[in-house]
């Protein structure tokens, strides 16, 4: 099917529209999706049953200190204070500087905050601790996108999926990049292998997000107002 001038428009307004859930987690596994609009930091279970806005969850081994700083940092995040939450994981690190989860997040919350450049200083120093960490490398791919900067953005989701073949939100940013360098071909590709993660996930709810975007990307269509 040919495409039409009109769906490139329609497809950033759809991403925009789906949450950026930057920094999704399951564990310390990757999860992520798209392009700002508004920031959701959850798990995936939280995306699909809609519960209260968190920080990434993480695997709560350490000590009962790390767990009580954590939980903090996600109550000022949910509160609105970001700052709180910023002096509250830098505290953290002081104590814990090899904890690349706390580094990952700060990232979170910097970003947030408008500060693209540390946080992707926050993202590296989660990758120079744990090489293999998916999430924050989509993670800067998303900082990337935000500025429209979008080779770079391509690099980083790359590597995330280098990691994590099967990880469905960066697929999905990954095609967002791929068709904003007018590789459309690509893009429908990674569109479709996203869809096909979400559904043996039974995660519904992505899937039907990223239906919506190849109905209306193939269409032209207008996005749905939601």
């Amino acid at each position: 099917m040919k495409l039409k001038s009109k769906p490139k428009l329609a497809f950033v307004q759809s991403f925009s529209g789906m949450m950026l859930s930057i920094i999704t987690a399951i564990g310390l596994s990757p999860l992520v999706l798209a392009v700002p609009a508004k920031v959701s930091l959850q798990s995936p279970e939280q995306s699909v049953e809609r519960q209260p806005e968190k920080l990434a969850q993480f695997s709560d081994t350490g000590t009962p200190e790390r767990s009580q700083l954590v939980q903090q940092a996600n109550a000022l995040f949910n509160q609105g204070d970001l700052t709180g939450a910023e002096e509250n994981l830098r505290k953290f690190i002081k104590k814990s500087p090899e904890d690349a989860f706390a580094h990952f997040q700060l990232g979170n919350v910097l970003f947030r905050q408008k500060k693209p450049e540390e946080a992707i200083s926050s993202y590296r120093e989660a990758i120079r601790l744990q090489p293999k960490y998916a999430l924050a490398y989509n993670a800067i791919g998303i900082v990337y996108a935000s500025q429209s900067r979008w080779e770079e953005a391509i690099t980083e989701y790359q590597k995330a999926l280098e990691i994590n073949p099967n990880y469905g939100e960066a697929l999905t940013n990954f095609a967002l990049a791929l068709w904003q360098t007018n590789k459309k071909d690509e893009a429908l590709s990674s569109l479709q292998k996203a869809l096909n993660i979400f559904k043996a996930q039974n995660r519904g709810e992505k899937a039907n997000q990223v239906e919506r975007i190849l109905r209306e990307i193939k269409t032209g269509d207008d996005p749905a107002v939601s």
